[in-house]
């Protein structure tokens, strides 16, 4: 079996799923977030994931 047409081929695939659950503050303050920054959530919160990652490895 190939790859399927019009994959991205990339050195780091995004084939990790994760599911939260929030309260409706939080996902109103993500919206606004994305709205504001013009990305999407996944790429909101991998980037709150690095400055946290970031902020441990001081």
């Amino acid at each position: 079996m190939g790859i399927k047409k019009g994959t991205k081929l990339t050195d780091h695939p995004k084939n990790q799923i994760l599911r939260i659950r929030m309260d409706e503050d939080t996902a109103n303050k993500l919206k606004a977030v994305c709205e504001k920054k013009q990305k999407s959530m996944s790429d909101v919160v991998r980037d709150g994931i690095e400055q946290q990652y970031a902020e441990i490895k001081k």
